[in-house]
């Protein structure tokens, strides 16, 4: 049974709403953060910024205040305003090739806790503790943990029939993405909605595993009874075949000390190897592989020996690329931390994989099918932990859109 709740949230006025909201901010890079920082003054990065700057001198908890002082300034100058009563809220992405459609809530800690919302990726002491410190410090959160939900045709029917009217925010980024959010403030309707999910079984985090984490520390930290925004986490809903999965490809910079040949030798006692030569290759199913190596594409079919899995991480194509090539022949030990590899998602075309081993920084690269959700839920039901770097899922959210006060 999940619990779901609405809230007052945080949003900028309508006339403001396309100045102010902003993609993650390790997105930009230098001149286009510099230039939204000089010339937009309602950039929500206004708010971010004193997060990330002067990282030598000033402590953690003294920018993660300022973060906190300039929230309340843009709240001040009526830039941010907070709705009179609690609400859930349905957002709409649409991109060059995609359309994402979910609901914006408050999901439970005390779910997380208890497994009805799932997990498949392993986290980050470190990076949970700046999060929560983050948090702890600025007092809201801004960017949803991407949760997955059955596929419902009455919540499908439901959001349609809620979409089929005026938006209360409808606007367009300089990445071409238009964006659409309706606020649901009835409570006979939000009731209804609850009532729905109280017999969904479980929701699945897609994205946002360190957020969640450092929001149950939060919520364990919290000696405030009446504070009880502490004990949910802001978290976008959205059906599971809703979602957009992308692999991500992976780059490694030499060898091992193996030369071509032998390499492939290696490499042909688990796979069915083809040279496809200047064609590139792209896998069209599971358990096939691409490879480029000095100027040609390969083919990679695990064989069918091979193909006996005792668990749904064996079966996983970056578990069998990791126990089949990165550990044994290219002594890549720790996927997260190795120097001599790198990822790409899949989202780049692979020809951005050729480029790179083309320009020497890497000696070879890996294409792969991207996952699919039912090997994210098979995973998180058996409580395995995907590899680092298997998916990239969208969607993404821009940071100022909805703000969830803690």
């Amino acid at each position: 049974m999940a619990i779901i709740v609405p809230f007052k949230a945080v949003r900028p006025t309508r006339d403001k709403v396309c100045l102010v909201t902003c993609r993650s901010y390790e997105e930009y890079v230098n001149a286009e953060l510099a230039a939204q920082l000089d010339f937009n003054p309602l950039s929500f990065l206004h708010i971010l910024k004193p997060a990330y700057t002067n990282q030598e001198t000033v402590s953690f908890e003294k920018r993660y205040r300022q973060v906190h002082q300039k929230y309340q300034e843009f709240k001040n100058e009526i830039i941010l305003v907070k709705d009179n009563k609690p609400a859930i809220y349905i957002h709409k992405i649409v991109t060059k090739t995609h359309s994402f459609t979910g609901i914006i809530v408050g999901t439970s800690v005390e779910d997380y806790r208890n497994n009805v919302i799932k997990k498949h990726e392993d986290i980050l002491a470190f990076r949970v503790q700046l999060l929560k410190d983050y948090m702890k410090y600025a007092e809201f959160n801004t960017e949803p943990v991407l949760m997955t939900y059955p596929d419902n045709k009455t919540i499908e029917n439901w959001i349609y029939n809620c979409t089929q009217k005026l938006a209360d925010f409808e606007f367009s980024t300089t990445k071409k993405e238009i964006h659409y959010l309706w606020k649901i403030e009835d409570s006979l309707e939000i009731s209804w909605l609850q009532n729905i999910f109280d017999k969904t079984e479980s929701l699945y985090i897609a994205d946002g595993h360190h957020r969640t984490e450092a929001l149950k520390l939060l919520s364990e930290e919290n000696k405030d009874p009446e504070n009880t925004a502490k004990d949910y986490i802001l978290s976008y809903l959205i059906s599971e075949n809703n979602v957009k999965i992308y692999e991500f490809n992976r780059l490694v910079k030499d060898l091992n000390g193996f030369s071509k040949e032998d390499f492939i030798k290696e490499l042909a006692k688990n796979f069915i190897i083809e040279n496809k030569h200047k064609q590139p290759f792209q896998p069209s199913e599971k358990h096939q592989f691409g490879m480029y190596l000095d100027n040609d594409f390969y083919s990679l079919i695990l064989r069918k020996e091979n193909k006996v899995f005792e668990t749904a991480l064996e079966s996983l194509d970056t578990q069998i690329l990791y126990k089949k090539v990165l550990l044994p022949l290219l002594g890549i030990e720790d996927l997260r931390n190795d120097e001599r590899i790198e990822y790409i998602s899949g989202k780049q075309s692979i020809l951005e994989v050729k480029q790179k081993i083309d320009q020497g920084e890497f000696e070879v690269g890996f294409i792969l099918f991207p996952s699919n959700i039912a090997e994210i839920k098979a995973l998180a039901d058996n409580n395995l932990i995907m590899p680092p770097k298997s998916t990239y899922i969208e969607p993404k959210f821009r940071s100022g859109l909805v703000i969830y006060e803690l």
